[in-house]
C-alpha cells in the first residue's frame, strides 16, 4: 500500500521526485549537487536512500530550510543550469541584441554562398587566398560579390572581428557537414522507419581510393518508389566481412537497422563481384527477408557482350567500328574534315528533299566512342555511323591521299576496304535493329521508379520483339541493307551465288549461298544467341518470388490476380506476416479484388508503382493495410544500380584532378548535398545554422 500523498507535490513540485520502485521520495536538485549538500537538513536521506517517513511531513519543509540553505543553493544552481544564456561561454561574449542580428546576417550570408557552391559542385578554396590576391577562390569571391550587392551584408563582413570572419576552411567544412547532416536526416525522416533495400557498388576515386557508395530504395508516404544516396565509405579492406562492417557502421550512424532490410542490389559485374556475393550471404544469414536481385541493367550488358564475343562476324564488326572511330577521329583535323563532309551531305539531302529543315533538326553530330561497360552507347555509335557513313568514307579517302605516314595510309586503306562491303553494311543494320530493341529496355532500367515486375514485363516484351524480328523482318532488313548499299555505292551481292570468305571460296566445307550465310548464319544465329542469353541471364523470371509478385500487377483489370500466390508471397516474409496476419490477409484479398475491379479509379493502371500511389490517394492503404504492405515489399526490391553509378559520376566531378586531396568526410558531405539536391533545397538556412551552432562550443550567440 503506497502511503505517499500526491498532494505533497503541490507545495514541493519544483524538486520532489517519487520512486515507485523504492516507494520513497528524492530531491533532484540535491542529487545533482550533493557534494555541496552533504548531510545538512537530511540531504543525504533525500539523495541516497530516499525519504519514507510519511507521518513526518514537516521534514520536507525542514529539508528546504531558509533562503541560504544548502537545498535552496542547489535549486538555484539547477535553475542556472537550465538557462543557457547564463553559461560561462555566453558570459564571456556578452553580445548585445544588435550584435546578435549582425552575426545572424553574417552567418546566413556564409551559408548562402556555401549552398550555391554545393548545388553546383564547385570547389571552395583558391590557390592564393591572401587579401591582395586577384583570385581568392570561389567561396571568398562569391562572398565578396554578395557583399558588394548588399549593403547590410557588406557592413557586417567589413566590421566583423578578426577571430570571427566565418571564412576559415574549418568553418566552411563545419557548415557543409551541418548541411549534409540535415539533408540525410530529411531522407531518414522520409523513410519513417519503413522497409528499405540497399544498393551498393564500388569504384576508385581520383586519388586511387576504393570507395563504396550506398543507396537506399524505399516507398515513401505517398506511395512513390524512391532511391536516395545515403553516403560513400572508404574501404581499405574489400573482404565481404569488412564490407558488411562498413555498411553496418553507416546504418548505425543514421539509426538504420538490418532488420528493416528487405532487398539487396549489387551490379554483379564489378571486380568485387566475389566479395559482394559473400556480403549477400552474410546479410542473408542475419535477415532471411533481404532478398538479392542481380542488377538487370548489368545482366543486359552481359547478354550483349556474350553475343558480341561469341559470333565471329559480329565480334569483327565491333572491332572494325572501334578502329574506324580511332582512324577518323584520331586528330582535330580529321574531326573537322568529318564535320565539313557531313555538312555538305546534309546540304545535298536538303536540296533533294530527303531531309526536312526546322528548329532542332539536322544538328551537328559526330561519331560516338562506345564504352566497353555501357553497351547502350553502342546503339548511339551505330546510329551516328549510319548517318555519317558517306562523310566517314570521304575522310578515309583524304587520309589515303594526304596521310603523313605509310602507317596512316595503311590503316585508312584497310579500314576503307572492309567497311565498303556488303557484309559490314548487313552487320551494321542487323545490330542497329537488335540494339534498338534492347536499348528501350536499357533506358527503362535506368529509371528510379522502375519496379521488378515491370522490368520482367519489359524483358519479356524484348524477347517477343526479337522473336517477331526473327519470324517476320528478314525481308525488310534485306531491303534496308540493299537501299543503303545502293546509296553509298557498295557492291551488292547476288543472294543465289556461292558465298566466299575473304575473296575466295570456302575449302573442305559444304558450299553455301550468300542467302544462307546472311539469313541463317548471321540473321537467325545472332537473334537466337540474343534470345538464349536473355533467357539464361534473366532466370529470376522463373523463381517463386517473382511469380508471386506478378499477381499484384493491376494491368488488364487485375487479370494476373491470384489469391493463393499472394498468400504464398506473404509467407516468404515471416518477420512481417504472422499467422494471424495471414488469416486476415486471406479475407482482405477477397474484399480487395472485388473493390479494385469495380472501382473506376483503378481500371486503367499499368504498373504496381501506379497502384501504390493510387491506393495512398484513395486511402485504400488504410482500408487494406496488409495488401498495401505486400505492394510496398514488392516495390522495395531493387531493379538496377543505376543510381549508385550516377553517384560515382558525381564523385568524379566533385573529386577531380584539381581537388584530389579531398578528405573522405569532406567528399561525402559534398556528394550528399550535390546528389540529393532536391532534398537539400528543402532544408532552410535556419536548420543548417542551428546545427552549426551546436557542433562546437565557444561560438557567438545566434
Amino acid at each position: 500500500m503506497r502511503r505517499f500523498n500526491p498532494d505533497w507535490f503541490i507545495e514541493h513540485k519544483n524538486w520532489l521526485e517519487y520512486s515507485i520502485e523504492k516507494d520513497a521520495v528524492f530531491c533532484l536538485c540535491c542529487y545533482l549537487f550533493r557534494q555541496d549538500v552533504g548531510k545538512q537538513a537530511g540531504g543525504d536521506t533525500f539523495v541516497r536512500t530516499g525519504f519514507k517517513l510519511w507521518h513526518k511531513k514537516d521534514k520536507l519543509r525542514t529539508h528546504v530550510g531558509g533562503v541560504n540553505s544548502a537545498h535552496n543553493q542547489a535549486v538555484k544552481k539547477c535553475e542556472d543550469l537550465m538557462k543557457p544564456n547564463q553559461h560561462i561561454n555566453n558570459v564571456f561574449v556578452k553580445q548585445t541584441k544588435e550584435e546578435k542580428i549582425k552575426y545572424r546576417i553574417q552567418l546566413n550570408a556564409t551559408v548562402d554562398c556555401i549552398r550555391f557552391l554545393l548545388r553546383q559542385g564547385l570547389a571552395f578554396r583558391g590557390h592564393d587566398e591572401s587579401l591582395d590576391s586577384s583570385a581568392k577562390g570561389n567561396f571568398l569571391e562569391l562572398l565578396q560579390f554578395l557583399a558588394d550587392h548588399n549593403e547590410s551584408i557588406n557592413e557586417v563582413i567589413q566590421n566583423a572581428p578578426k577571430n570571427n570572419k566565418l571564412t576559415h576552411p574549418n568553418i566552411q567544412k563545419d557548415i557543409v557537414n551541418a548541411a549534409a547532416c540535415e539533408t540525410t536526416n530529411a531522407i531518414i525522416k522520409d523513410l519513417d522507419n519503413g522497409f528499405f533495400s540497399v544498393l551498393v557498388d564500388e569504384s576508385r576515386d581520383t586519388s586511387i581510393k576504393e570507395q563504396m557508395a550506398v543507396v537506399l530504395r524505399y516507398v515513401d508516404k505517398k506511395g512513390n518508389v524512391t532511391e536516395r544516396f545515403l553516403g560513400i565509405v572508404h574501404v581499405t579492406d574489400t573482404t565481404a566481412l569488412s564490407l558488411k562492417v562498413a555498411i553496418e557502421s553507416l546504418f548505425s550512424k543514421h539509426g538504420l537497422s538490418l532488420s528493416r532490410l528487405r532487398g539487396q542490389g549489387y551490379d554483379g559485374a564489378s571486380n568485387m563481384q566475389g566479395e559482394f556475393n559473400g556480403l549477400k550471404a552474410l546479410i542473408l544469414r542475419e535477415n532471411k527477408s533481404a532478398y538479392y536481385v542481380h542488377c538487370f541493367a548489368h545482366q543486359l550488358q552481359l547478354t550483349l557482350v556474350a553475343v558480341a564475343k561469341n559470333h565471329n562476324v559480329i565480334a569483327e564488326f565491333f572491332c572494325l567500328v572501334a578502329k574506324l572511330i580511332n582512324v577518323v577521329g584520331g586528330s582535330c583535323k580529321r574531326r573537322d574534315a568529318l564535320r565539313d563532309a557531313q555538312f555538305v551531305e546534309i546540304e545535298k539531302a536538303l536540296d533533294m528533299g530527303e531531309l526536312k529543315s526546322g528548329q532542332g533538326l539536322n544538328q551537328e553530330t559526330n561519331l560516338k566512342r562506345a564504352g566497353d561497360t555501357r553497351w547502350g552507347s553502342h546503339y548511339g555509335t551505330i546510329i551516328n555511323l549510319i548517318l555519317m557513313f558517306s562523310a566517314s568514307v570521304q575522310v578515309l579517302e583524304i587520309i589515303l591521299e594526304d596521310g603523313t605516314s605509310y602507317e596512316q595510309k595503311g590503316d585508312a586503306r584497310s579500314t576503307l576496304k572492309l567497311i565498303i562491303s556488303f557484309e559490314f553494311a548487313f552487320a551494321l543494320h542487323l545490330m542497329k535493329n537488335i540494339l534498338g530493341v534492347t536499348n528501350e529496355l536499357s533506358i527503362a532500367l535506368q529509371k528510379k521508379n522502375q519496379n521488378i515486375v515491370n522490368a520482367i514485363t519489359l524483358v519479356n516484351m524484348s524477347k517477343k520483339r526479337l522473336q517477331m524480328m526473327r519470324d517476320n523482318e528478314w525481308e525488310s532488313l534485306l531491303a534496308e541493307v540493299l537501299l543503303f548499299c545502293d546509296k553509298h555505292d557498295i557492291p551488292i551481292l547476288n543472294m543465289d551465288e556461292i558465298f566466299v570468305v575473304g575473296g575466295r571460296p570456302r575449302r573442305q566445307t559444304p558450299q553455301i549461298t550468300n542467302l544462307h550465310h546472311f539469313r541463317v548464319e548471321l540473321f537467325y544465329t545472332v537473334i537466337d544467341m540474343q534470345l538464349q542469353e536473355l533467357n539464361n541471364r534473366f532466370s529470376e523470371a522463373n523463381t517463386e518470388l517473382l511469380l508471386c509478385m506478378a499477381c499484384l500487377n493491376p494491368s488488364n483489370l487485375f487479370c494476373a490476380f491470384d489469391k493463393q500466390k499472394l498468400i504464398r508471397l506473404a509467407e516468404l516474409y515471416p518477420s512481417d506476416f504472422s499467422e494471424s496476419d495471414l488469416i486476415a490477409l486471406d479475407i482482405q484479398l477477397q474484399n480487395y479484388i472485388v473493390d479494385m475491379q469495380s472501382n473506376d479509379m483503378f481500371l486503367e493502371l499499368n504498373g504496381i508503382d501506379e497502384l501504390a500511389r493510387k491506393m495512398v490517394e484513395t486511402e485504400k492503404d488504410v482500408t487494406y493495410p496488409l495488401v498495401y504492405l505486400l505492394v510496398k515489399l514488392v516495390l522495395t526490391l531493387p531493379v538496377a544500380t543505376a543510381t549508385v553509378e550516377r553517384s560515382f559520376s558525381a564523385m568524379k566531378y566533385i573529386k577531380n584532378l584539381m581537388r584530389n586531396r579531398m578528405g573522405d568526410q569532406w567528399m561525402n558531405d559534398c556528394l550528399v548535398t550535390y546528389i540529393e539536391s532536391d532534398v537539400f533545397d528543402s532544408i532552410d538556412n535556419e536548420a543548417i545554422m542551428q546545427r552549426y551552432q551546436t557542433m562546437k562550443t565557444r561560438r557567438r550567440i545566434l
